[in-house]
Formats: structure tokens, sequence, C-alpha cells
């Protein structure tokens, strides 16, 4: 092989770079990915085509419709988001809740994947559809021309949804609603975004007439403000065929009103708000500069300048971010953005957290790094970082396109659709990223400052909890003060030292593979290393780019007495806040500029471990990066005050929220205030008792020795390019051979039948919490039978509380079985409604708990939810991550990976009795506690019964 001289490679990469500029042409049209076939009905219809069979056998159908809150009449605010939810209540072909009825049976969840949601500009409809039964796209076609012009409305149907829009305009209300309802038509002045929020105005929802709902349906639900979205396992002919046969009928308006874009208008002056609530848990502020338009990116040129507003985004947020690594830090949190609300509009604006700390100073660091940028711009090093990431999110995802997941294609033509923004398919993208990157200079980028120069007007906010005497509230002149100083000050531009490129200054003695065992049926290698570290390897073709890291064993922070609860608590969160090797986190984060990898310690009450991820060309990196994670943490005694000091003005204020205080005290009573009890509700207190020594010592005594560790590695990988690494930075890791294990810490939950009841807040809001718990003998079939049972109740809950009651927005049950420290199950219920109807909701949910414990489900749910698992599980079964975690669970737990791989097998097995049995344990134990938060007005005191739930 013939060396070329460095300054050869030099002079090759310029020219490169100089034929790159030369090439590039900015005027040129983006164009559309052309493997999407897209085209329009007579009627005005949109579409957009395309096959993609990643998952299998499932289409994701979107009905995007270009109207929302922005469309509304000053009397139907709210009702763009209510005309939503009728869709699902009673359409020509189906009755009120048959099309819930009729997906659940095809195995489609009704909100985690059967789904709508209404914003400002849009409302769209989210339909998954199983293929692998004949009919099952037709009829998803027919529910999706159905919602674009057959919902019924009729007027019984209506008066009951009203109840369960407010409650979930309920849901939504607290300190942070009340302060932005202040704050959000200012930020909008003069616009009519300023006057519609998409949840709208509640004494509206409860006495608009039907008409009014009806009007907006026939207004703005037409086919020339349409699109219909067809993405996954179906031939392009086919789905196109389908979208004719339902959608060509459709006719608009004789009369049609103009679908007008809203204007927003800049600030007039720099302009100060603030707005206080006793219930506000932190200060906050934000910074906002005007709003302008901007018609979508259409050329290269556009799509150019589009890379410069990211880079310069993430530049200064990772200068604000480093401030936050003082030992004194001036916030928690701070960064900027660009964005608008509304569409078509951008703007520029800053935030920062301060939590419980000085407002002023907060904001002044935060002005002074934004003036910072304003005046000096950024260095040609923190450019060049910038690129090499970028490409490497862009390379990723090229490498990756051929196993893209349908959902991520759908929300691309959503938004081309809707907004105009570019979708040239990734190809088209990384050709232009690559020919783009290394023609943006330095002036590209210090020359968005101008929008910051020109645009002085700004409105500013400041919210928090309401001012006592000695709080570090300023008043609005003082805010002002701050930004006029910050814009006369003295400042030096930004300094950065230089950061080596190389994770190990030496590299460790490799050891070596052992045993190297293959298992056929689950396609691992499975290899005990010299060490006595032992290695599963899954190769897989789930993504072209992705390798997955979980290791694991039994351990954790159980073992450590009280008086290290907090040191063990927060131990790898304070290594990784100090940093490993020789970087700290900022130096690190340089360090690995233009690579995708991360590494991630963990300790749990019984376990302790790593998880990461990594692309191909990055894994020496991501196995580097383990390696010091195990062997070299960093002590920091800066570092470690700025993470305490941030973490104790986060949460001093925690306890205002009534939600948070409720689920504190719940559980203080649950564990009758055991000092070893799990952490829930943090408390700023906690940090005053971590010593750094102890957290340091304890994070290398549960991590600084791999004994026992179990590593599982899946992804696009071959396993003898993987074993070279594994020898070099795993087989070398320390390991004296001392076993570790878990401890039963003795820590339980309540016995017995207890109600606690606590009125906390100020809005009408309740929350039901029951929770059933007991000891019962492990095994994942009963784990299994835990699962159904739960999802089970979960479609009888939204059955009878939300459609029939109509007592709740959502809610439901989830079950947790656990092994250790000791076999436990926990079954929970949590129900958030409005006060008046705690009771019934009660009596409500005791009647089905009694019902399933007495006759077991009916057939027909059982079959839904069996269907529902079995599609969620066809996808996870192509997930790398799923198969980590699958796996790392069989080495540690001897779990039995058919309940993985078998799952369908396993699922059909069970019958009605058996779910009957599951809620004989589950819900018929004799430890049932039951938490009912009220509002403060509805009177009442922290008490405790001992009552049935």
């Amino acid at each position: 092989m013939i060396k070329k001289s460095v300054t050869t490679i030099a002079l090759i990469l310029c020219v490169a770079i100089s034929m790159g500029q030369s090439s590039v042409d900015l005027s040129q049209k983006l164009p559309f990915d052309p493997k999407v076939k897209m085209g329009k009905l007579d009627n005005g219809l949109t579409y957009f085509i395309r096959q993609n069979k990643k998952p299998e056998q499932r289409v994701e159908l979107r009905l995007v419709v270009n109207a929302g809150a922005i469309n509304e009449d000053d009397d139907q605010q709210g009702l763009a988001h209510m005309a939503e939810h009728m869709a699902f209540n009673g359409t020509k072909n189906f009755k009120k809740n048959d099309i819930v009825s009729f997906l659940q049976d095809i195995g489609v969840g009704f909100g985690n994947d059967l789904n709508a949601y209404t914003s400002f500009d849009e409302t769209v409809y989210i339909l998954p559809i199983p293929t692998d039964k004949p009919g099952n796209l037709e009829k998803g076609f027919q529910v999706l021309e159905d919602w674009a012009h057959n919902v019924t409305y009729i007027t019984e149907d209506i008066e009951g949804e009203r109840a369960i829009i407010l409650e979930e305009s309920r849901l939504g209300k607290g300190a942070d609603d009340r302060m932005f309802r202040k704050i959000y038509p200012k930020l909008f002045e003069g616009s009519k975004y300023a006057k519609r929020l998409p949840i709208g105005i509640d004494s509206i929802i409860k006495n608009f007439p039907s008409d009014a709902i009806r009007r907006f349906y026939k207004d703005w639900y037409r086919p020339n403000l349409m699109a219909v979205i067809v993405v996954g396992d179906i031939e392009p002919a086919a789905a196109e065929a389908m979208i004719k046969k339902h959608f060509a009928g459709l006719v608009n308006p004789a009369n049609e009103r103009k679908r007008e874009v809203a204007a927003v208008y800049p600030y007039k002056q720099t302009d100060v708000e603030i707005v206080t609530d006793k219930e506000a848990t932190d200060y906050s502020a934000v910074i906002n500069y005007p709003y302008f338009y901007q018609a979508a990116s259409s050329t290269v040129g556009d799509y150019k300048n589009d890379l410069i507003e990211r880079m310069f985004a993430t530049l200064l947020n990772q200068r604000l971010q480093e401030l936050t690594q003082q030992s004194n830090p001036p916030y928690v949190r701070a960064g900027v953005s660009f964005g608008s609300y509304a569409r078509n509009y951008n703007g520029f604006s800053a935030y920062v957290d301060m939590g419980t700390g000085d407002v002023k100073k907060g904001i002044a660091a935060l002005s002074e790094e934004v003036e910072r940028a304003k005046r000096f711009g950024f260095t040609t090093s923190e450019l060049e970082r910038a690129k090499k990431n970028l490409l490497a999110t862009y390379e990723r995802a090229y490498n990756n396109r051929d196993k893209n997941e349908s959902g991520n294609y759908v929300e691309e033509y959503v938004s081309y659709f809707l907004a105009g923004e570019p979708s040239p398919g990734i190809e088209k993208e990384f050709e232009l990223v690559k020919q783009l990157l290394p023609t943006i200079t330095i002036e590209d980028l210090n020359g968005l400052t101008k929008l910051l120069k020109e645009n002085t007007n700004r409105f500013v906010y400041v919210t928090g909890p309401e001012k006592k005497a000695n709080d570090p509230l300023p008043d609005n002149q003082t805010v002002l003060n701050v930004l006029n100083e910050k814009e006369k000050a003295t400042l030096k531009p930004y300094e950065e030292k230089a950061v080596s490129s190389s994770l190990l200054t030496t590299l460790p003695k490799a050891g070596k593979v052992v045993t190297k065992t293959a298992n056929a049926k689950l396609g691992t290698t499975e290899l005990v290393l010299s060490n006595g570290v032992k290695v599963i390897l899954k190769p897989t073709d789930f993504k072209n780019d992705q390798v997955i890291m979980n290791a694991g064993r039994f351990g954790g922070k159980n073992a450590y007495a009280v008086a290290d609860k907090f040191s063990a608590e927060y131990a790898t969160q304070i290594v990784s806040a100090m940093g490993v090797g020789n970087f700290v986190p900022v130096d690190l984060r340089k360090a690995l500029a233009g690579k995708s990898l991360n590494v991630a310690p963990y300790i749990t009450g019984t376990t302790e471990g790593f998880s990461g991820n990594s692309t191909i060309k990055d894994l020496e990196t991501f196995f580097q990066l383990n390696y010091l994670y195990v062997t070299a943490p960093r002590k920091d005694t800066a570092l470690f005050r700025s993470f305490t000091q941030r973490n104790k003005s986060q949460y001093a204020m925690l306890g205002s929220n009534p939600q948070a205080a409720f689920v504190d005290t719940l559980y203080k009573v649950l564990f009758n205030n055991n000092p070893k009890a799990p952490i829930v509700v943090p408390n700023s207190s906690y940090f005053d008792k971590i010593n750094i020594d102890r957290s340091v010592a304890i994070y290398k005594e549960r991590l600084g020795d791999v004994t026992g560790m179990n590593y599982v590695f899946t992804g696009s990988f071959k396993v003898e390019e993987m074993i070279p690494f594994i020898e070099k930075y795993i087989a070398s890791l320390p390991a004296s051979g001392k076993k570790t294990n878990f401890v039963d810490d003795k820590v339980r939950p309540l016995s017995g039948k207890k109600q606690l009841n606590i009125a906390k807040g100020k809005e009408q809001k309740s929350l039901i919490l029951g929770i059933y718990s007991g000891e019962v003998p492990y095994s994942q079939d009963l784990e299994l039978k835990a699962t159904v049972l739960s999802e089970v109740l979960n479609i009888r809950i939204i059955e009878e509380l939300r459609e029939k009651i109509q007592g709740i927005y959502g809610g439901g049950t989830f079950a947790q079985l656990e092994k250790e420290p000791y076999s436990n199950y926990s079954f929970i219920l949590q129900l958030p409604c409005g006060p008046e109807k705690v009771d019934t909701l009660i009596k409500a949910v005791q009647k089905e708990f009694a019902l399933i414990i007495e006759k077991g489900p009916d057939q027909s749910y059982l079959d839904k939810v069996k269907k529902q698992l079995i599609e969620q599980q066809k996808v996870v079964l192509k997930e790398n991550g799923q198969w980590g975690q699958t796996l790392l669970n069989s080495a540690l737990r001897k779990a039995d990976p058919s309940f993985f791989t078998d799952f369908e097998a396993k699922i059909n097995k069970l019958t009605t009795k058996d779910i009957q049995q599951a809620a004989k344990i589950f819900l018929g134990g004799p430890n049932q506690f039951t938490a009912v938060l009220m509002p403060e007005a509805a009177g009442g005191e922290h008490k405790e019964q001992k009552k049935g739930f």
C-alpha cells in the first residue's frame, strides 16, 4: 500500500470540498421521495402511498385534515377537538363504539395503537391495520372513509361526549396551565392563535348547541383539505385502488369556506410578564424573539439554511449546558430553539429553569450566553464538531434506510402535506448533507446572529411560585434591566480547551474467549471469557447499523444500610455527572463528536449493570467507553457540588404540586414510613445526605468488579468481528471472583385493607389510586395471566367508566410481578377524575373487579386482548432491544425464552378460567390499599381509614 503524506491528504480534502462547493446548485428544487406515490383525486383529496415491510403484515393508515382549532368560529372553541372525539362515537357504517370494538377484535388497541390528535392547524386520525386476515384492510379503509364524511353526530352522542372532553380538559389543569393561559394570549398578541387553544373553553364545551359542531364538520371535513396516507406491507396499486374506491366519491360543499392562514405579528416593544402560582414548583423564564413568516423549505439552499439553523441551536445549547457544570450553577437547565405553534412561522426563543434558585442570576446567565453568540459567534472547532455529529445522524439513518418503520415514514408525509416540509427521502438527504456540510462556513453559521441583532423587541415571561418574603423573584423592570445590562456588558469570546479524541491513554491487555457455544434455537453464540464474564451474541438483520448492549447481574443497592441510602441511590447519576477517565462530561461529548454511541450504568434495588448502543463503525469506541465506566469513574468535587445544587434547587418546591404531594404521602403510608422504602418523589434534603466518597465507593463496589456479569449484544454484527473487541475490552475487565447477589431488605407494604384520603390542590381534580399487593410464587405463566387480566379490565374500564358513566377521560390498571428480592405482586388502579365522581367510580370499578372474580371475563374480551398482545409481539420480535432484555433475563433469572419466542402459543392456551383464577389472586387478596386525592375546596384532611376499597 502506498502511504500518502499528510500534506497530500489535506490537499485532496481541500480539492474535494472545493468541488463539492462548486457542484451544489442552491436554487435547485428539492425533489419528493421517488419511492412514494403521491396523487390527487378529482375532488382535491391528496394521497401518499409507500410500500414498506417493517413491520410485516401491517399497514399504517392516516386521515389528515388540514383544519384544526384555528378554523373554529368564536362559538366553536374546542369543537375541532371534540369533532375528532365524535369520529369514534358513531358513523354511517359503524354504530357507537363499534369502530373501537372491531379494531380491538383485529388486535388494534384503543389509545396505544388507534388514536387521533387535534392541533391548531390540523386533525390527524391514526389507524394501524394488521393485514394477516382478508378483509381487515378493506374494513380499515371503510373506517377512514366514514371519519372523512360519515360521522353521524347524533345529539345523544354529542351530549354524552361533553363530559369526557371536560375530563380531558381537567387532566391538564393545574399551576402550569393557569400560568400558561395568562401568558399565551400575549405570546401571540393580535393573532387568532392567541384565542384558539385546541382544548377549547370549558363553558363552550358545556353549553354549545349541537349544530355548532355539525357546522364545523360540514365546513372543514372536505376532500380538498384532506390527505390519505398509506404506508406498509401492501402493493401500491392495491392501496391506490382502495383510496379511489372509498374517497373518489367525496364531494366538496357548494359554498366552501376559505381555508385562511392566521397571521402572527411582531412585538411592538420589549415586554415582561411575571406570573406566579402557589402550586408552582420552580422558577423559569423564556425570552421570545419575534415570530416571522417563513415559507416551507423548497430548494437546496433552503435545506442548507435548515442545517445551519440546527447547528446554531445545538451549539448554543451545548454552551448553556456547560454552565450547569459549575460548582454553583446559575440554573438547573437552559436551552434555545427555533419554531412556533403557528404554521409557517418561525422564531427564536431561549428558556432557563432556575428551580428555586436566583431568578435574576439565571436570566442574566442565559442572556449573557445569547449575547456572546450574537457578538462573537461560534468557533471553527465548534462548527466542525457540529458537522461531524450531523453527518453521523444522517449516516445512521441512511444505513438503516431499508429497515425503517412505517410509522416514521407516515409522519414525514403528514408534515409534507400540511406544511410543505421537505421529504426527499433519506438517500437524497444524505447525499445533500454530504455535499452541503463542507460548504457551510463559520460566516454562514454566525450570520444567523443577524436575526437576533435586528429583532430587538422581545416578549419575556417568568413563571414560578407565589412570592414570599426574601424570595428571589425580580419585578418587571429588574428583568428588563438585566437584559439591557447584558447587551452592554463587556464580554469575552467563548474559549475552549483542546480535548483528546482518544478515550484510553493505554490500551488494556486483552483476555481470551475460553469457551464458545452455539445455541441454534435462539440463534445465539455464548462465550465465557478468561475473567469469568459471560457474553451472549445474537446477530440480527432487524437494522443494518445498530448494536444494542444489555449487561447485568444480581446485586444492587438493597445491600446498603440506611446511612448509605442516598449515596447508593444516586451513585450512577453522580458518576455520570463527574465523568470517566480523563474526561468530564463536556469533554467527553467533544471527544465523541461524529460518533453515534451511548453507555449508561445502572444500579437498581436488586441488579446492576450497563446498557448502551452503537453503530458498527463506532464499536471500538463503544467498548472503550464501557471499559472506562467500569475501571475509571472520576471523582470531581466541583461537578459533584453542581449535581447536588441543581437537584436541590429542582426539587425544593416539588411538594407544592398536589399530585406529587399526594403520591409522596401515599408511599410513606404504604410502607409505614420505612426509611429504606423506595424513593418515588425526590426531596431536596436527600441531596444533602449524599457523601461523594461513599457514592464513588459504592459505584466501584457494584460496578468496578465484573465478576458474574452477563453481557448481551444484539444487532447487525458478525460474531467473529465482535470477538476481538470483547477479548480486548471485556475479558480485560477486573474480576476478583467475589460473588454478588441481591439482598432482601425486608421492606414490605402495609397489610390489610386501608384507605387514605388527602385534600390538596385548588383545582377540582381528584385521583383514585388502588394498590393490591401480596406475596405469591413467581412464574412467567402467572405474569402473563396478570398482563392479560389487566388488559381485559382496561377495556371494561373504558367501556363502563368512560363511555357509560362518563367519569374519566383515561385511566386503567397495570400489573407487576417480581421475583426479587421476594416473590410478590402489585396490581395498580389509576383513575383521574372529578371529585363529584369519586364515589361513583369506586363503586363501578369494585363491581368490575367482583364480576371478573366471580365469573371470569367474557370470551370476547379475552380474544381481543390475545389478538392485541399477539400483534404487539410480532413487532417486538424484530427489535434488538427486546431481544437483548429477553436474553439477559434468561441468563440472569433462568427465564424461559419461549415466553418471548413462542408468545402466540403461550397466550393462546389461556382460558377465561385462567384469567378468573388470576383475578382471585390479584384482586381478591387481603392487602388492598386505596388512596384518594380530593381538592382542598372539597374539605377533609389527611385521613387513614381501615376500610376496604
